[in-house]
């Protein structure tokens, strides 16, 4: 994994991925996804878009989306205050960026 991250409790104990600020936006998408199942489901949109299936893909959640293209991934959140309202990440380094949240998954959505 390219990027630092670390996870945190916010003050209402809810536990969170806090990554660089050059693509902290991703953390508003990525808090979303709550299942295993759903993080899988993602991770194949990606991979449709990497062997060509797809030409590029658009995920939408909540204030955020991310659009998926074959060498990076951007992610808006439209509903910020300030700048900025969109990141970028390599492709490859989000889908590691999924499965390290969704190895947390079962942790952090508990009962």
């Amino acid at each position: 994994m390219r990027y630092l991250y670390e996870f945190k409790k916010d003050p209402f104990g809810d536990i969170g991925i806090v990554l660089p600020e050059e693509i902290s936006l991703f953390s508003d998408f990525i808090e979303n996804i709550a299942t295993e199942e759903q993080a899988d489901e993602y991770m194949e949109y990606i991979k449709k878009v990497l062997d060509g299936t797809y030409q590029d893909f658009v995920i939408e959640l909540n204030a955020t989306s991310v659009f998926i293209k074959k060498d990076v991934t951007i992610v808006e959140n439209n509903f910020r205050i300030e700048e900025p309202f969109e990141n970028t990440i390599e492709t490859e380094q989000f889908i590691e960026l999924l499965l390290v949240w969704r190895e947390k998954i079962s942790e952090i959505f508990k009962g």
